[in-house]
This record gives C-alpha cells, sequence and structure tokens, in this order.
C-alpha cells in the first residue's frame, strides 16, 4: 500500500481520518485552522496561529527561514503582496500526536506584470506545542517548477 501521502489520489478529496495518539485530533484542528488563516490572506490571523517562538523552515531555494513569531508576522505582509491570490487546497493530512503532514496544492499568482495563476504542489510538515499553535513548519515546494511556469519557454 504504501506511503499515503506518495500515493494520494487528489481527486478523492483530503484523507482526515484519524491519527494516532491522544493529540492527533488536536493538532490535525491546530493544522486546518493555520491552513484557513493562510487561504484568508489575514497577516494577523496566520501569526496568531503559531507560537512565540515558532520555526519556518524552507527547503525550497526561493523560500525564507525566520524563528518567531514576530519575525514570521513582518515578513507575511510581503508574502501575502507577492502571492496574490494565495491558496492551499489540502490533498492529504495525516497527524500522529503532535506531529501532522499536509500535502498540498498551492496555487497563486505572482507580483509579476503578465504572469497567470502559479500551480504548485508542496508537503508541510508541522510539530503542534502543547498550547495548539504550530510551533514549527517545515515547507517542500519546487521553487524550480514555479520558475518553469513564470518563465515559460520562448
Amino acid at each position: 500500500m504504501g506511503d499515503p501521502l506518495l500515493n494520494a489520489d487528489p481527486s478523492t478529496g483530503p484523507s482526515t481520518g484519524p491519527g494516532t495518539g491522544p493529540d492527533a485530533e488536536r493538532t490535525r484542528a491546530a493544522v486546518l485552522r493555520y491552513v484557513e488563516a493562510l487561504n484568508a490572506h489575514d497577516a494577523d490571523a496566520i501569526a496568531a496561529r503559531v507560537s512565540e517562538d515558532f520555526v519556518n523552515e524552507h527547503t525550497s531555494a526561493m523560500g525564507r527561514n525566520v524563528t518567531g513569531r514576530a519575525g514570521y508576522r513582518a515578513n507575511l505582509t510581503v508574502f501575502l503582496a507577492d502571492f496574490a491570490d494565495l491558496r492551499y487546497d489540502v490533498e492529504d493530512l495525516v497527524a500522529e500526536d503532535d506531529r501532522a503532514a499536509l500535502a498540498y496544492l498551492m496555487s497563486f499568482r505572482p507580483a509579476v506584470p503578465g504572469a497567470g495563476t502559479v500551480r504548485v504542489r508542496g508537503v508541510f510538515r508541522f510539530r503542534v506545542g502543547p498550547d495548539g499553535l504550530i510551533a514549527h513548519r517545515v515547507d517542500y515546494w519546487d521553487s524550480g517548477e514555479v520558475r518553469r511556469q513564470l518563465d515559460p519557454p520562448a
């Protein structure tokens, strides 16, 4: 059967079935609240979903790492402006205890004249603190795919 994240079928909708451990539902709810705030483009609501010592890691060359809620909040205004109409569609969500993995399809309109909508798949890994806030997020997405869509061959 394999890894559910690798074998997800986006046409069947997100998998949000029960995880294991007593905190899986709290973790799942925290992650979904966070994604909901991202999709609402509300920088204050997004920042309110993360801990004071939040760690935001990006594996993409285009991403920016930041530590701390205040630093993250400061980056959100520019991020949301650069990624107009940002949307994360959940393809799969797996939670266990205080950890979760969420496969997504991200779409946005870049702040580049004449650019169309960019779509790229990725995965978030989360750790949720005992307070129900996101303590650590690692984001995996292919910046090469984004560049390909922004600069199509002539």
